[in-house]
């Protein structure tokens, strides 16, 4: 008995409580004068250490082509990878990031209202500068993301050259659908969905850290897989460090083609020799460049006109065409119920910004009319992008030594110890020894 009356004692006071926490924490109103709260932030980062920031990148990328061209010492870029990880990553939490500034200037290109800043222009650029003279070198030793990759790889394994080619696909996609994103304002794709920030910061969401531990679990055995198939960055590397006027070497001289090198490189970026083919036939590979011609132009069109009919699905990442099919939702709502409906806090914040929802639905319509465009030059792109890939497969190239992809290599030095000549004196005496043994 006494305990019935302690149970209900209970329930009575839960009840009480119930009801008095529905008084304490009543429905925010929006039009009865609420005022927003004065909101403390923290002070933002002192502009003197942003340009520390700077300097420790250009310092970063001097010491790192150093290493690479001149010095050729893989252990040397292997602690500026240790020291990168560490400043870039941790310390900075990932961020000014080079990869996600193509967001930032992007925006600033398309925005006159948006006022980027000096350090984040800087960050995109001075890579780019360094892979024009020197190759990849900012990919070896001095990314962040890169360099958490690149020391966990355990015991890589080499992918068909057909799954190589489908994965490429994924990087034009990610930088096309990122520049589209940032120009019209929408998202910063690349920052949201980075997956080693989490990381850097221990701040991310659940999903983020399963993405992260996905890429490092699968990085010990293919090797980089977020740097080859993913990074967008890594994709304006790769176009400018084909052009580079230094690069890596696997050998210091004449290459002796020994084979050593040949299975050194866990990123599949050494380019083996091909033997000249001249028993070609002439009409065969007119006949195959004709195709391409007509291949490609057709991969342009059935891209753009695909992109642009998806330019509604395209636009609902874009927060006011979110509203404004939030907005109709409930209206359709309301029409089929007899009983008002409750307001989620989007149309109370809609009602309460003083917006009519025909001004809503036209900024809607404007942005959704931009991503036809958009949407055209992303599938554009990508079509152009596919049949430059399969004309590059097409091509023959003739080599009589085992170089370095200056486009897929990302100058980390691995080959270069395989390489059993070395700056020395008595490199000759190295290659006679070598061909009296032949």
């Amino acid at each position: 008995m006494n305990k019935l009356f302690i149970y209900i004692f209970l329930l009575l006071n839960l009840v009480l409580l119930n009801s008095v926490s529905g008084q304490r924490f009543p429905k925010p109103e929006f039009e009865k004068g609420h005022t927003q709260p004065e909101l403390h932030q923290s002070p933002p980062r002192m502009l003197v250490l942003e340009y520390v920031d700077v300097i420790v990148l250009i310092v970063a990328l001097s010491i790192a082509s150093y290493l690479i061209i001149k010095k050729r010492s893989r252990r040397g870029i292997f602690w500026l990878s240790v020291f990168s990880l560490l400043y870039f990553g941790f310390y900075r939490e990932g961020c000014v990031c080079s990869i996600g500034a193509i967001q930032n200037v992007t925006l600033a290109l398309f925005n006159p209202n948006y006022n980027i800043p000096i350090t984040t222009i800087l960050f995109f650029i001075l890579p780019l500068i360094y892979t024009l003279f020197y190759g990849r070198t900012f990919c070896s030793g001095v990314c962040p993301l890169g360099a958490i990759q690149d020391l966990i790889v355990f015991k890589p394994i080499e992918l068909k050259k057909w799954t190589q080619a489908v994965l490429r696909i994924i990087p034009y996609i990610y930088l096309s659908l990122s520049v589209l994103y940032a120009a019209t304002a929408s998202d910063f794709i690349i920052c949201k969905y980075d997956p080693f920030v989490g990381f850097f910061r221990l701040d991310a969401k659940f999903y983020m850290f399963l993405l992260g531990g996905g890429f490092l679990i699968s990085g010990m055995f293919i090797a980089r897989p977020y740097c080859r198939f993913f990074c967008p960055y890594g994709l304006i590397l790769n176009w400018l460090s084909r052009f580079s006027k230094y690069h890596m070497q696997i050998t210091p001289t004449t290459c002796i083609q020994c084979r050593l090198c040949e299975n050194s490189c866990p990123f599949d970026a050494i380019d083996k020799p091909e033997e000249l083919n001249i028993q070609t036939d002439k009409i065969v590979l007119i006949r195959k460049y004709l195709l391409l011609i007509l291949i490609i132009p057709s991969l342009i069109f059935i891209g753009g006109y695909t992109g642009r009919q998806m330019n509604n699905v395209l636009a609902k990442v874009n927060p006011t065409v979110q509203l404004a099919e939030e907005i109709f939702r409930y209206n359709i709502k309301i029409k089929n119920q007899k009983n008002k409906l409750p307001e989620n806090i989007e149309v109370e914040g809609f009602k309460a910004s003083g917006k009519t929802e025909k001004q809503l639905f036209t900024e809607a319509s404007v942005i959704i009319e931009k991503f036809k465009t958009g949407g055209m030059l992303v599938g554009g792109f990508l079509g152009l992008a596919i049949g430059l890939m399969l004309a590059n497969l097409s091509v023959y190239k003739y080599r009589k030594n085992y170089t370095p992809n200056k486009g897929e290599c990302f100058s980390c030095g691995r080959c270069i110890n395989f390489c059993p000549i070395k700056i020395e004196n008595n490199i000759k005496i190295i290659i006679k020894k070598y061909e009296a043994t032949q």
